[in-house]
């Protein structure tokens, strides 16, 4: 599920406006759910040792698990949530060899913070009484309750459900970052540092767009590592930390990506779209476009408008 739209030709730069303005964070963000599902199972019922390439949250309704991940195992009481990474090897089974009751996800996201996150945690199993678990608690009762399973097949109940699940995410970055706030003061406040220069390219790109600035020249590094009062070398520094790629490569991406929502739309040429996006000239474009991709525009153009997109991801069955 995509959360955002492309952007259209604004008004002019010259335009007034009267009143206040607020502008908010463009959000692009791509959300993929997997396996989702709420079992009751008997005391003998056991799952194999495997791994997959998506995370996974589990949460235990009642009973007893004992679930195995990478050679530990970890016992589960009502109310425990596990966090599993993708290639994490694990197994499950009753843990006093009654029944048990679980709700599981499997989820890909491609905020890189959020993911960079999870990829700094060492914990996999977090309690019920602990912070973490109670923040989520709230949420995870509002997606395991009768309506939501009532409805869960509709499309209002996928968007329900979709929407649901960002609010998780949220309650688990505000409490997963406490914890490592606590743990590490110093390696948060990068994370932190890292967004706010995010934040400031997408919104450098969106101006730039709407205004036609040049697609490969002033993209602001510079400017907002002065109004953060950095250093540009520390600005690209923190930010390879962080995101494992310089600001130029992540301001590249922002570009590809609303190239490809304007090409996707028939309504704008290629020659409007190499305009809008600033490009000297339509060549100009479509050279960068084919160093991002490995085909011209207009190639792109005709597998995205037959429905020729890259293959969403399979289910996983745990």
């Amino acid at each position: 599920m995509s959360s955002s739209s492309p952007i259209r030709p604004g008004p002019p730069a010259e335009a007034e406006f009267l009143g206040n303005e607020t502008m908010y964070p463009d959000v692009k963000t791509t959300l993929n759910l997997f396996g989702i599902h709420r079992r009751k199972v008997p005391g003998d019922w056991t799952y194999p040792t495997h791994e997959h390439p998506q995370y996974e949250i589990n949460y235990l309704l009642a009973g007893r698990q004992t679930m195995t991940v990478n050679g530990t195992a970890y016992e589960q009481k009502p109310g425990d949530l596990l966090l599993l990474r993708p290639g994490d090897v694990h197994s499950s089974r009753s843990g006093d060899g009654e029944p048990f009751e679980y709700f599981c996800l499997h989820f890909d996201l491609d905020d890189r913070l959020f993911l960079s996150l999870l990829g700094r945690l060492e914990q996999v199993l977090f309690p019920a009484g602990g912070a973490v678990a109670r923040q989520v608690e709230p949420v995870l009762a509002k997606m395991l309750s009768a309506d939501a399973e009532a409805d869960s097949r509709s499309v209002a109940g996928r968007m329900k459900l979709q929407s649901a699940v960002f609010e998780l995410f949220g309650q688990l970055w505000e409490a997963i970052s406490a914890e490592t706030l606590q743990l590490s003061p110093h390696a948060y406040g990068k994370v932190e540092l890292a967004h706010k220069i995010a934040s400031r390219l997408q919104h450098v790109a969106s101006q730039h767009i709407r205004q036609g600035t040049p697609g490969d020249d002033h993209y602001g590094v510079g400017d907002i590592a002065a109004e953060l009062g950095i250093s540009v070398s520390y600005c690209n520094r923190v930010f390879r930390e962080i995101y494992d790629k310089s600001p130029r490569a992540y301001w590249s991406e922002l570009v590809l990506y609303e190239s490809k929502q304007l090409l996707a739309d028939p309504r704008f040429t290629v020659q409007s779209i190499a305009a809008l996006l600033g490009y000297r000239d339509i060549a100009h474009f479509s050279r960068q476009f084919k160093r991002w991709t490995g085909m011209a525009p207009s190639d792109y153009r005709r597998g995205a408008l037959v429905g020729t997109g890259s293959p969403g991801a399979q289910d996983s069955s745990r």
